[in-house]
């Protein structure tokens, strides 16, 4: 299990968070983080970015109409 600490609404102060076991398969990687504290549950979003240039969209557009 690891521990971070994160601001816990609940005890109103930093307290450790750890992951608890993930029946999801996540495992280290798992969203779900429980305050040692009081146990209150957060999720911590993984955020992913796709950036994809105009000028690509009409390149590959422009091919699909030319096939």
């Amino acid at each position: 299990m690891s521990e971070r600490e994160l601001y816990c609404d609940t005890c109103e102060g930093v307290e450790p968070f750890e992951a608890p076991p993930c029946a999801d398969g996540h495992g280290a990687d798992c969203p779900e983080l429980v305050c040692t504290g009081c146990g209150a549950a957060v999720l911590v979003p993984s955020v992913v970015f796709h950036l994809a240039c105009p000028s690509d969209r009409r390149a590959r557009t422009a091919h699909r109409r030319a096939a």
